[in-house]
């Protein structure tokens, strides 16, 4: 299974970033080969619609799961228009989300868990 990964930095032990659509990188992994992939986060600095680009940025990728921090209402309805799972409320690194989501220890989300424009403060943008 491909998952992407909202991620502060390029390794396995970066952070899970706890914006979806306004993180600096995705890591791709592929579960069954544990390969990765980085691709940088184009959308991340647009001035609206980044949740909506990133969702369709993974989706081109042909992930079939997200697992991020959290997860805005048009990322949601992007990814789940595309069958694409959600995991959100996750922290830590990388490396350790993806043992979660191979022990089945996370569970999908039903719904959006932060606003449209989360993450888009001035902190935010340093």
């Amino acid at each position: 299974m491909k998952v992407a990964i909202s991620s502060s930095g390029k390794t396995l032990e970066s952070n899970v970033d706890s914006r979806f659509g306004r993180c600096p990188y995705f890591l791709i992994y592929d579960t069954d080969g544990a390969e990765f992939e980085i691709i940088e986060n184009q959308s991340r600095q647009a001035m609206g619609g980044a949740g909506i680009q990133a969702a369709q940025m993974v989706s081109d990728k042909k992930v079939e799961a997200v697992v991020t921090g959290n997860i805005g209402p048009n990322a949601f309805k992007v990814l789940s228009a595309a069958s694409i799972n959600v995991f959100s409320g996750v922290s830590g690194t990388v490396k350790s989300a993806i043992e979660k989501i191979k022990s089945g220890e996370l569970k999908s989300t039903s719904a959006p868990d932060a606003s449209a424009h989360f993450g888009t403060g001035p902190s935010w943008n340093e």
